[in-house]
């Protein structure tokens, strides 16, 4: 985290301050890996990080303004994703490679921070547009970036002229976040992980390319 940080009365907090801060939302995080997020209070978020809601006060209005500083904080990671996709070669078997690597890179990322991005896209889903600019910022860092490695395969007659980039970069990215928010639904289809993301990087492939990959 960088910068000053503050209390929620516009005091710079100190190194101690600070320590207590991350501690509290460290505890936060953890806690809505195993509880609904409407059942997280900030009673026990205090009483998990050793301290007082009292002090809880001093540096968040309240659990939802602490959760959107841990969203904040993982959509700045989540920038991170357009490095899968810029400067990337889509042809041959560098484009089968640029594919596999985007898949892999999409669903670590989800199942590292499944439990923010599960109350992201609730607080997006019910109409909050603090939650869902952070939900954007996240997407639009591939979206992007994958559009414009369709519009420079078009410039190279690879890629149909009448395909829109920005549709088709925006739908496989739609169907990106929606299969790696459903990563566990698939074992009850009997799919194991090994078999999803080679599929999975198939289609995103052929969405990309048009093209059979060449492996």
């Amino acid at each position: 985290m960088t910068g000053q940080v503050r209390t929620v009365d516009g005091r710079v907090a100190g190194r101690r301050g600070q320590a207590t801060r991350q501690k509290l939302l460290d505890c936060l995080s953890e806690m809505l890996s195993s509880s609904p997020y409407r059942d997280v209070k900030v009673i026990d978020v205090a009483r998990k990080a050793g301290t007082s809601p009292a002090t809880f006060y001093q540096y968040f209005p309240d659990v939802e303004g602490a959760v959107l500083e841990i969203a904040e904080e993982m959509a700045k990671e989540g920038a991170n994703l357009t490095d899968l996709v810029a400067g990337r070669s889509w042809v041959g078997k560098s484009g089968w490679q640029a594919a596999e690597e985007l898949v892999d890179g999409f669903l670590s990322f989800w199942r590292k921070n499944d439990a923010i991005l599960r109350v992201v896209d609730l607080g997006a889903a019910e109409g909050d547009k603090r939650f869902y600019k952070i939900r954007m910022k996240i997407l639009n860092a591939v979206t992007n970036s994958l559009t414009d490695s369709i519009q420079e395969l078009q410039s190279k007659n690879k890629v149909d002229k009448d395909v829109s980039a920005a549709a088709m970069a925006g739908s496989i990215v739609a169907m990106l976040a929606a299969v790696a928010g459903h990563q566990k639904g698939f074992q009850s289809w009997g799919v194991k992980q090994t078999e999803l993301k080679p599929n999975l990087a198939l289609l995103v492939h052929f969405g990309v390319t048009g093209k059979k990959p060449t492996k």
